[in-house]
């Protein structure tokens, strides 16, 4: 059983609505029913102030939950569908595992255009990405830090600093990144 589907478990076995659970929590709704939904597997603080809401020690929380290290492999074929999605008109990225929110990490492959470039991002504290390019180059900006990149280069970084990409060369860019925990 994975956590979102516990969570809705353990909700209704108290006959409790989802807003009830919002109201108790202080986590909105909407992202309540993501983690229920296995959009989102949520943040161990939002898990603590569930486990709360419902009466429980976190550890029951998690009781029955699957370890996802122990999930069977999973081979990544041209017929497996992806999704993609597009940044701007020159930049974007295509998931590459089916069910990405039940996942420890978000493996990604991201294209730029020529003078493409992503806008700013930061994610929750504790994301880790890593990112390895494939064609072309581009610039990493990490804070104030800037990272220029070639074909077989590499970079990990803390992704909770404020960060984006821009193609710095005349060419599409293309180039993988894997980021954990799963943040969309």
């Amino acid at each position: 059983m994975l956590i979102g589907k516990r969570i809705r478990e353990l909700r209704k076995l108290r006959k409790m609505k989802l807003i009830d659970l919002a109201e108790k929590t202080g986590i909105q709704i909407a992202t309540l029913s993501r983690i229920e939904h296995e959009r989102m597997t949520g943040t161990l603080a939002s898990h603590l102030k569930i486990a709360k809401a419902l009466s429980i020690e976190l550890p029951e929380l998690y009781q029955d939950v699957v370890n996802r290290s122990k999930a069977e492999p999973e081979t990544i074929t041209e017929k497996t569908p992806t999704q993609t999605f597009s940044f701007n008109e020159k930049a974007a990225y295509e998931i590459l595992t089916p069910n990405v929110m039940s996942k420890k990490m978000m493996p990604i492959m991201m294209r730029l255009e020529a003078k493409g470039k992503t806008s700013p991002e930061v994610t929750s504290p504790g994301t880790e990405r890593f990112v390895f390019v494939l064609k072309g180059k581009i610039t990493v900006y990490v804070g104030e830090k800037t990272f220029p990149l070639k074909p077989n280069n590499s970079l990990y970084f803390d992704a909770s600093i404020q960060h984006w990409f821009e193609n710095s060369g005349e060419v599409p860019a293309k180039f993988m990144s894997i980021s954990t925990p799963v943040a969309l």
